[in-house]
């Protein structure tokens, strides 16, 4: 008998064991995700990714039948070529369905293991050790506060969160609907009493009268008692909900040098370390301001397309992406509001005239206000033997390097390749880093 489950699909079904095998070849997929980051488009890098994974490191021992020796007897269907007792030559290689060693003439064969992981799934892993420094300039945990904040009323909750205003008003709907006595009614009725009973003697048409007031005074009461002034069934309260909210508001400010002497290649560098930075933002705070600076001779603020794509040339004068840096935050991002933060690309060219004033702005003025800066140093890749060494080091490397010496929220790396990038950006950024 054959059973076919023909039940939907639902979402998530398989999750639990996808979770799992994630688990399992956490590691191999670490590997693989690294290796991708240097291969694709960091322009890509928000997306789905397929992970190649060799087969021997998810294959688990099994028994199996030898592919050498012994009788086999089996059954295909459909069979119109083959009767029982003829004898089939064995695939060479070692079978026919068989994972084989050997290549096939054909140049067919098998494959690793390719798996996909969901966008989440890899950004998660790729960040998995990252973590912005010191967001906050006190403590910050990477879980989400909330505060509470009105979302209507309930009729059940804490005596103090009572709202009198709603509570009254369907009191006083509900009195009306089962047309309870009013204090009016019954007081009417009490003053006829008074009256009569203050005559003596009384005629025998107002003792009847007094009877029948009586009674109705005693039908008011009774009402009056059934028909609660305030029910349980008209409390209203207030109802609160927590609402996630900023732990801290935080702005990133980008800065790179796109002058004559940054090649495309150096400029390539740069743009990678920030786009991964940018990505790395955006997927892990979501309330961060990210500000791009770009400049040659002048600097000026720019939009996200136009810092990465567009074209431009010119003298280098560094000190005016600092002072536009600046100019920014005292018009934009007070400090007693915001926690700053700073990432600047360069080739470590400069006007020799200008790098007192570099180092001026960014000791006196800028890493005062600033949480955080981290500056990379973009080399051409044929240079590199020659500039890996400190005394072969650019002018403005120099200058910024008794700034680090002396500074602890101040850090420099710098890049020689592109698969220099996630690994300087990984130190850059790594979890639990220190800062002043």
């Amino acid at each position: 008998m054959n059973i076919v489950d023909r039940r939907l699909n639902p979402k998530g079904r398989s999750h639990t064991n996808r979770q799992r095998f994630i688990r399992m070849v956490r590691e191999n997929i670490k590997e693989a995700v690294v290796r991708s980051i240097k291969e694709r488009a960091l322009g890509d890098v928000d997306t789905k990714e397929v992970v190649n994974i060799p087969r021997k490191r998810i294959q688990e021992p099994r028994f199996h039948h030898s592919n050498q020796g012994g009788n086999r007897e089996h059954v295909h269907p459909g069979n119109k070529e083959f009767v029982a007792g003829d004898q089939l030559p064995k695939p060479e290689g070692g079978g026919g369905g068989g994972r084989s060693k050997e290549g096939s003439p054909d140049g067919e064969g098998e494959d690793d293991f390719r798996f996909t992981l969901t966008r989440d799934e890899y950004l998660d892993i790729l960040f998995d050790e990252l973590e912005l420094p010191d967001l906050v300039k006190t403590y910050l945990k990477e879980t989400v506060a909330y505060q509470t904040t009105r979302a209507g009323f309930t009729a059940s909750g804490s005596p103090r969160n009572i709202n009198l205003v709603r509570t009254m008003r369907h009191s006083l709907a509900r009195r009306i609907s089962l047309h309870r006595p009013t204090l009016d009614e019954m007081s009417v009725v009490l003053t006829g009493i008074a009256e009569l009973e203050a005559k003596d003697p009384r005629s025998e048409a107002e003792e009847k009268k007094l009877a029948e007031l009586r009674i109705v005074q005693n039908q008011l009461e009774r009402r009056m008692k059934r028909i609660a002034f305030i029910d349980p069934v008209d409390l209203r309260f207030n109802r609160y909900e927590p609402t996630p909210k900023p732990n801290a508001r935080a702005v990133m400010f980008c800065l790179m040098d796109v002058s004559g002497s940054m090649s495309e290649y150096m400029k390539d560098l740069a743009k990678r370390f920030f786009l991964l930075l940018h990505l790395f933002l955006s997927r892990k705070y979501d309330h961060v301001d990210v500000v791009f600076i770009r400049h040659t001779s002048e600097a000026k603020e720019v939009d996200e397309e136009t810092f990465f794509r567009s074209a431009e040339t010119g003298g280098t004068v560094v000190s005016s992406a600092l002072a536009e840096m600046k100019r920014i935050i005292e018009e934009r991002y007070p400090t007693d509001a915001w926690n700053i933060y700073a990432a600047q690309a360069s080739d470590g060219d400069n006007y020799p005239s200008d790098s007192e004033t570099c180092t001026r702005i960014l000791r006196d003025e800028l890493l005062p206000l600033c949480q955080y800066y981290a500056y990379i140093e973009v080399v051409d890749e044929r240079e590199a033997g020659m500039f890996r060494s400190e005394g072969n080091a650019s002018l403005l490397w120099r200058d910024y390097k008794t700034v680090a010496d002396v500074t602890l929220n101040f850090v420099m790396k710098r890049v020689f390749s592109k698969s220099d990038i996630f690994p300087v950006f990984h130190q850059l950024f790594a979890k639990n880093q220190k800062v002043a």
